[in-house]
C-alpha cells in the first residue's frame, strides 16, 4: 500500500535534548528468525535522515528496533546500566505511518506509537 512508512527518533530526557549520534539497528522478525534490514545513526535532531522503511520494503509483520543507548551514554562508569534497548512491534497496515520514538535516560526508557 502506498503512503506507509516507518520512522523513529530519540530524545535524551536526562539532558533535555535530542539523542544525536545514536546507532539503531532494524530487523524483520519471522517466527524465530531475525533478519537485519538496516543500521542507521540519528542526526543532530535525534532523527533519521529518511524513513527506515517505505513502499514495497514496508509490509505487515513484526519488526524490532535495537537502540544502542549504552554507547550513547558511555562514561567512566562501565558497564552502563542500559546497553541495547530492543523494541519489538507489529505492523498491521503497511499503508499507515508507524512512528516508534524512544525516550531515554541512563537508567530508564519509554516508547509509544507516535504520529
Amino acid at each position: 500500500m502506498a503512503g506507509g512508512k516507518l520512522t523513529t527518533h530519540v530524545l535524551d530526557t536526562s539532558a533535555g535534548k535530542p539523542g544525536a549520534g545514536l546507532r539503531i539497528d532494524l530487523y524483520r522478525l519471522t517466527g524465530d528468525e531475525r533478519t537485519a534490514l538496516k543500521t542507521v545513526q540519528t542526526n543532530d535532531d535525534g532523527r533519521c535522515d529518511e524513513p527506515l522503511l517505505t513502499g514495497e520494503d514496508f509490509g505487515p509483520g513484526e519488526y524490532e528496533l535495537v537502540f544502542h543507548v549504552g554507547d550513547y551514554f558511555k562514561t567512566a562508569s562501565s558497564p552502563a546500566f542500559l546497553d541495547k534497548v530492543p523494541v519489538r512491534f507489529g505492523v498491521s497496515s503497511a499503508g499507515q505511518h508507524y512512528h516508534v520514538p524512544l525516550l531515554i535516560s541512563p537508567f530508564g526508557y519509554s516508547t509509544y506509537r507516535g504520529s
